[in-house]
């Protein structure tokens, strides 16, 4: 099986909708991945997620196969730290502060601190964990412990649009990594397309393999650059977002 994690366009957030530059990302998307295969529509209930969704079934003709997921909405998460800083997301913490707690980089203990718990993100990521775990199993492959049972295996694909910061929850579940490193270390760009397949080398007992992360290649076909939407100043002296 083969899994699609997109994030939406260039997002006006204020509207809940895209850009005019996210427009033009999301009629490139379509343009690519409608001659690809995709058997299945998952979406966001967020709007700026399924207007991108909107255009790629479209493309395939199944405007009205699109399922939409609550749990796939963004991880938006806020929380007090210990230092007394205002509310943060939990994709969005300086360097400084969270390299510095070991547990942030093991998959089960990085939830189990206090600002997390008292928050109830541990409830929430596993609010998206289970989703994504159900829709799996009725695709044929059932999480058991760290790895998937294939129950019937396949050729499919399955599409998942949703934001930045969900991205990275996925992620973390099917590869057993931390988020916050994914979240911290990885961006995926507006409308970019991050590839994973199973991979059964013993039969029942299956892994998701991440083949390409944030491909953009669509953008760079039809000549639009790609959005600065989640990046940080490149140099600290640049006039782009420092917070």
């Amino acid at each position: 099986m083969r899994i699609l994690i997109i994030r939406h366009g260039d997002p006006d957030y204020e509207k809940d909708t895209l850009t005019e530059k996210g427009h033009r990302e999301a009629k490139l998307l379509a343009e690519r991945y409608g001659k690809e295969k995709i058997d299945y529509f998952y979406c966001s209930p967020l709007g700026r997620a399924r207007h991108t969704c909107d255009y790629v079934a479209k493309a395939h003709g199944k405007e009205d196969q699109i399922v939409v997921k609550d749990w796939l909405q963004e991880f938006g998460v806020r929380h007090f730290l210990p230092t007394g800083e205002e509310k943060h997301i939990f994709w969005d913490l300086l360097p400084e502060f969270w390299t510095k707690i070991d547990a942030m980089y093991d998959h089960e203990k990085w939830k189990e601190q206090d600002f997390y718990v008292t928050a109830g993100l541990d409830k929430r990521y596993k609010e998206v964990t289970d989703g994504l775990d159900e829709v799996l199993k009725n695709h044929g492959y059932v999480r058991n412990g760290r790895y998937y049972q294939t129950e019937q295996g396949n050729h499919d694909t399955i599409a998942f649009f949703c934001h930045g910061g969900l991205e990275g929850v996925l992620l973390s579940h099917l590869c057993n990594i931390s988020p916050i490193l994914l979240t911290h270390h990885f961006g995926p760009l507006t409308s970019s397309v991050t590839t994973l397949y199973t991979e059964e080398r013993r039969k029942g007992k299956a892994v998701f393999r991440c083949c390409s992360f944030g491909d953009t290649g669509h953008l760079y076909a039809g000549g639009e650059p790609t959005s600065f939407a989640a990046r940080f100043c490149e140099v600290y002296e640049d006039d782009t977002r420092h917070d």
